[in-house]
This record gives structure tokens, sequence and C-alpha cells, in this order.
């Protein structure tokens, strides 16, 4: 049985909305925007470097993140390419996800995992303090507990336990 707080995700009356996805096809590849994506289970995006890497098999942002990382880097705005995540989410706050499973879709289902951790290429992609304008604002990683197409537009709700 979940605690209260648990009850209060739960309960979210927020839905996510897909905006954007991409994958790479090789470690510091070139990211490659994306319609849809096929998710694996137990794998992640079909064709990403990522997949099979337990705990991390899709990166997840918050779109309402990227206006925080430019203005933290002076700028007026970020590519979505250059945080190198898998999928931007506008109208939910990720954070709250870790620990829950979640749909994308129709059919997928994830599980939050813990912060997506900015790596070095924040400050080549980005420009000078990248990596650390990224640093809490990173989004998630996640768990494939069910694959299926996850498209642009796609619901993001949280399942009860």
């Amino acid at each position: 049985m979940a605690n209260k707080l648990d009850q209060l995700v739960l309960h979210a009356p927020q839905r996510g909305t897909v905006t954007y996805i991409s994958y790479r096809t090789e470690r510091r590849g070139e990211v490659i925007p994306a319609d849809s994506v096929q998710i694996e289970e137990g794998k992640g995006i079909a064709n990403d470097h990522y997949g099979k890497l337990g705990n991390r098999m899709v990166t997840i942002m918050q779109e309402e993140h990227l206006a925080t990382v430019a203005a933290l880097c002076g700028k007026s705005n970020i590519d979505p390419k250059d945080t190198r995540r898998n999928i931007l989410v506008k109208g939910f706050n990720l954070k709250a996800l870790v620990g829950k499973q979640f749909s994308l879709g129709s059919e997928v289902i994830l599980k939050g995992t813990g912060d997506c951790v900015p790596c070095d290429r924040m400050e080549e992609n980005i420009g000078p303090g990248g990596y650390q304008a990224m640093v809490g604002h990173g989004g998630i990683t996640c768990k494939v507990i069910r694959g299926g197409q996850v498209r642009i537009g796609d619901e993001l709700a949280v399942l009860s336990e």
C-alpha cells in the first residue's frame, strides 16, 4: 500500500504530452529526431545505442526545463537535440515519477529509475555552463516494463500501484 505522499502522485490530475522524440545509433553519435519510435521491453528504443542498460533504457526530460537551462546559460532557447535525451514531455513533473510506473501512449509502460545526470557533452552542445545548468534539470532515466510504439502527441499518465 502506498503512503499518503505516493497517493498524491498517483492521483495527479495532470497528464503530460510527448513533444519530442530522438535516438542515437552509436555512442557520441548524431541525435536523430523522430515522430515515433518502437520501444522494446527490456531493451529501450529500437536502434538506440543505450539499449539494455538496466535502469537507463529511455531518458525523458521536461520540455519546461529547456527554458530554465537556456536562461542559466544566457541563451534565448535550447535545441532539444542538444540535451541528448530520448523524449521530451510537457505538462508533468517527471521527478515525481522516480520509482513509479507510467504509460506513454496506449502501449508503453515505463518505470522512473532516477535522475538523468548530464554528461560533459552538455558543455559542447549547449555551451559554457551547459553541464551545470542541466544538473537537476536533465530529466529522469527509465526502465521499460512493456514495449510498444510512442508517438509525438501521446499522453503520459501515472499508473496506480
